[in-house]
């Protein structure tokens, strides 16, 4: 009996906390609600927003779509009253009108995923999604604005934010009916600057997360193909940076970031030949360009092509007579063309070949006086040859100070 007895008192006082909870919930919604009736100032909006916010904590409370549509409500107003100012020119913050817009999607995306759950039996029947939808729409040109803003005050972890929200929308059942990967025109430039601000935090992850799609804003295309390409090697993988970097020298061959790290890696590797045959195209395109005509002359060089590689290197001499690395090249051709030769047979074209040697030598000297690694050697090696004993004890002298 005394078992009973206690079992009602339990249940009658639950009952009771239930009811006093659910009056107090009535209560706050009450408040809530007549504030975004009469509420004037942003404060009593704030509140609005507070009294909700602090039902959420309440774990019976965190699927209760009225609080959440509610707590959307009381953050519109706020951004209502900011954007009145905005329009009226006067001063706004700036970053509360974007913070603003981002919890306005935060929340509203969570209303619809709740308003969504099926019923005991099975049935969905929204009924919040085709107004919230609409009126979502009209914020999220603001999205991508907040991310403009970020990249502007260069802080891209927030920009990055920002365009990955807009991005994201396309994703969400509560815009399905728009279509937004297809209707969108912008959403090839907002993934193009959230690969750029993930690029320029460092993070190779954020930098790749969305370039395929950034790659309908074709008039930045390059761009992304670089950024892409860095974020490849920051990860190692190889053949993912090389196969950025041939597509970028594909669509983009004068651009100065793809060629020249195909060629250094093909080098590296000691892949000349797929080096000079990058060269080779690159020069289809513009036969006078300068470092392509470098690039050729070294790789031919390293193929051991001395003759061909001379000849390159007087080309680029021709365009440009400041060129020292085309200096260094042609020298270092007619000493290698005068190694293969037999030096019983052929003295008198070795002498010539050494002499030939000798002005691009000196001259690349000139241009390059801080390369004397490069330089001394040869020289060396040229006057030596030559018979030319005050130039050579001067090389003996240089050689010998760098091995102390």
């Amino acid at each position: 009996m005394l078992g009973n007895n206690l079992r009602r008192t339990i249940i009658l006082c639950c009952l009771s906390l239930m009811a006093i909870l659910c009056s107090a919930q009535r209560k706050q919604i009450g408040e809530a609600r007549t504030i975004l009736i009469r509420g004037k100032e942003t404060k009593e909006f704030e509140k609005a927003e507070k009294l909700m916010t602090d039902l959420l904590k309440d774990t019976t409370n965190q699927d209760n779509t009225r609080i959440y549509d509610i707590w959307l409500q009381t953050v519109e107003k706020q951004y209502a009253q900011l954007n009145e100012k905005m329009y009226k020119k006067q001063k706004v913050d700036t970053v509360k009108l974007f913070a603003l817009t981002q919890r306005i999607f935060t929340i509203g995306e969570r209303l619809d995923s709740i308003d969504m759950k099926p019923d005991k039996k099975g049935r969905v029947n929204p009924e919040y999604r085709k107004d919230n939808s609409q009126r979502l729409m009209g914020y999220r040109p603001n999205l991508f604005f907040g991310g403009a803003y970020y990249v502007r005050k260069l802080d891209f972890q927030k920009a990055f934010l920002f365009f990955e929200m807009y991005i994201d929308c396309a994703r969400q059942p509560l815009f399905t009916t728009q279509d937004l990967m297809n209707n969108d025109e912008r959403m090839g430039e907002a993934a193009y600057w959230a690969s750029y601000s993930g690029y320029r935090t460092n993070d190779p992850v954020l930098t790749l997360r969305y370039h395929e799609l950034a790659r309908r804003d074709t008039s930045k295309l390059e761009f992304t193909l670089q950024y892409t390409a860095e974020a490849w090697r920051m990860l190692n993988d190889d053949t993912k940076y090389v196969e950025t970097l041939i597509e970028g020298f594909n669509r983009f061959p004068l651009s100065s970031y793809f060629f020249p790290r195909l060629t250094d890696n093909y080098s590296r590797k000691g892949n000349y030949e797929e080096a000079l045959k990058i060269a080779d195209k690159a020069l289809e395109t513009d036969s006078l360009n300068q470092l392509f005509l470098l690039a050729k002359s070294t790789m031919l060089l390293n193929m051991g092509s001395y003759a061909e590689s001379l000849k390159c290197s007087d080309r680029l001499i021709a365009l440009n007579t400041e060129s020292a690395d085309a200096y260094y090249n042609a020298g270092t051709a007619c000493l290698n063309i005068a190694l293969r030769m037999d030096a019983k047979r052929h003295k008198k074209q070795i002498k010539k070949m050494y002499q030939k040697a000798q002005p691009y030598m000196e001259t690349y000297r000139k241009l390059a006086p801080q390369a004397e690694d490069k330089w001394a050697p040869a020289l060396y090696r040229i006057y030596f040859n030559l018979n030319m004993g005050k130039q050579f004890d001067e090389m003996d002298k240089i050689l010998k100070k760098q091995k102390i």
